[in-house]
């Protein structure tokens, strides 16, 4: 029970908004390392929303090669992601981020969050998405996730995109 509490703090930790001048930003390679963690969730996520997709839809198959080497690289990605996170909030954070139950329970908070945004009209084309990134390493797939949110937020603070949530992640090329 401690545990589950001191994980509730942690989540209301790193949602809590800080002061805008204090905030420090992710690197690319910060913001990578969490994107590698959530997305077999994500994934996995957006597949149960897309339920209507055909059967062969890449995007609804919940195991396989495709998934696995998601998985793998989340695995591999979290120790550095567990301090990225901590980076975002206050360092004690970090200890708590050592529990076993840490990452499902931020991964199962923070899928949903992208996922529910998605509406039936979008399967099809999240689908063809994922089948053209499937080739791909999932280190790349989450660079190209990174380098989006950085163009986008670009456009925000140029005052082009005013649909965009402020995302911690550092301009591209900039680290912290």
């Amino acid at each position: 029970m401690k545990r589950a509490a001191g994980l509730l703090a942690l989540v209301a930790t790193l949602a809590a908004p800080a002061a805008a001048a204090q905030t420090p930003c992710l690197s690319t390679t910060d913001a990578e390392s969490i994107a590698l963690v959530a997305m077999p969730e994500i994934i996995r996520d957006a597949g149960r929303v897309c339920a209507a997709l055909p059967a062969t839809s890449l995007l609804k198959r919940q195991s396989g090669e495709f998934l696995a080497k998601y998985d793998r690289e989340a695995d591999r990605a979290w120790p550095a992601a567990r301090t990225a996170i901590a980076k975002l909030s206050d360092p004690a954070v970090e200890l708590l981020l050592l529990s076993d139950y840490a990452r499902p329970m931020l991964t199962s908070l923070f899928a949903p969050q992208i996922t529910g945004r998605i509406q039936a009209g979008d399967c099809p084309t999240l689908d063809r998405l994922v089948t053209l990134l499937e080739p791909l390493p999932a280190r790349n797939t989450a660079g190209i996730v990174v380098a989006t949110l950085q163009y986008l937020k670009s456009e925000k603070n140029k005052g082009k995109r005013t649909d965009i949530p402020d995302l911690p992640v550092c301009p591209a090329g900039a680290a912290r």
